[in-house]
């Protein structure tokens, strides 16, 4: 299904129609949890909350660690200071 509807002449409002066209199929696009009752979205919600927190908390720690080795160290690990933050976010 196309983003946008390519039927239609541009006509008077030119591209804007076709904004306006991705704007109105983006709003009638269904959401995933939009047919759970929130009694089973706010659990989910939660966990993912947790899971960011986790997630979050172990890059932290272990840019903390590595920010303590010195270069010869990172070297012998094969990593230079400027590879600690995507070491991290893995």
């Amino acid at each position: 299904m196309a983003a946008f509807d390519t039927s239609r002449p541009l006509g008077a409002f030119g591209h804007a129609g076709l904004i306006g066209n991705i704007f109105v199929s983006a709003l009638d696009t269904p959401r995933t949890n939009s047919g759970l009752p929130l009694a089973r979205q706010i659990p989910t919600l939660f966990v993912a909350a947790i899971g960011a927190v986790a997630a979050w908390n172990d890059a932290r720690v272990t840019r903390k660690s590595l920010s303590r080795l010195t270069d010869r160290e990172l070297d012998d690990i094969g990593l230079t200071r400027s590879d600690i933050e995507s070491v991290a976010r893995r």
